[in-house]
């Protein structure tokens, strides 16, 4: 499986289409697999959080989840099929599980976006099995409890609608726990079904600005995360280049 190895983690430069090849080959086989995506606000965060980054080389497959990230890449020298974001790769996944009659568990935002989110779903794919639902809002101590109805629930396939790093850091932390066979971190993607967000024009999102629409969304959450963060990406991504012209 091809990696580049950078910033202290492993990033798998593939296509939508191998990373769906490699997820059904893994359900058949019925092997635990997790995957998380990559982008410029998780390069933030990680590079000052070591649990985070521990996460991530816990996972066993990180997409490139942002197109700044795709042309940081290749500005580097490594060879970028596409960026993979996780909404169309959940896309895929659905549309894969419906197809072979694998069961989805759906794991995070509000009661109110959650069920729009499976109403939606099964509007799009009506033949999909709906292993379960649980909302993203729970203490410390219930977790274990939400692992143990995910288990019983029978599910092949466990989507987490919850913001970096809490999604990384509580499979990390239950992965040896984990019945579902392929675990997929999704972000806002319950919100963006439900139709609480919405995505950017294809074209915003081919010119890396997608982050624009989701600040003029929720401008009071996101206008740290993208008008900090965007800069500290730039100067990370400077200090890596110098770094690799001293090496």
């Amino acid at each position: 499986m091809r990696g580049i190895r950078i910033f202290n983690i492993t990033i798998n430069p593939l296509s939508r289409a191998e990373f769906i090849d490699i997820i059904s080959l893994n359900l058949q086989a019925e092997k635990l697999l997790v995957q998380n995506g990559v982008n410029a606000a998780s390069i933030v965060e990680l590079v000052h959080n070591d649990a985070l980054k521990e996460a991530y080389n816990n996972s066993d497959l990180i997409n490139i989840d942002g197109m700044s990230l795709v042309w940081t890449l290749r500005i580097l020298g490594y060879k970028v099929p596409e960026r993979v974001s996780c909404p169309d790769l959940a896309d895929d996944v659905l549309c894969m599980a419906e197809k072979n009659g694998y069961k989805v568990f759906f794991w995070g935002a509000k009661e109110e976006s959650l069920q729009l989110c499976i109403t939606r779903v099964l509007e799009k794919y009506p033949l999909l099995g709906i292993a379960g639902y649980r909302n993203g809002y729970f203490s410390d101590n219930e977790e274990k409890s939400i692992f143990n109805q995910i288990n019983e629930s029978d599910t092949d396939i466990l989507f987490l609608g919850m913001p970096s790093p809490r999604k990384e850091l509580l499979v990390m932390k239950y992965r040896k726990q984990i019945n579902p066979c392929y675990i997929l971190g999704v972000g806002g993607y319950f919100d963006i079904l439900a139709g609480f967000t919405k995505r950017a024009p294809l074209w915003l999102q081919k010119t890396g600005l997608e982050w624009v629409c989701r600040l003029l969304q929720e401008p009071r959450r996101m206008w740290k995360r993208y008008m900090l963060g965007n800069f500290q990406f730039i100067a990370i991504i400077i200090k890596e280049i110098f770094r690799r012209r001293k090496a």
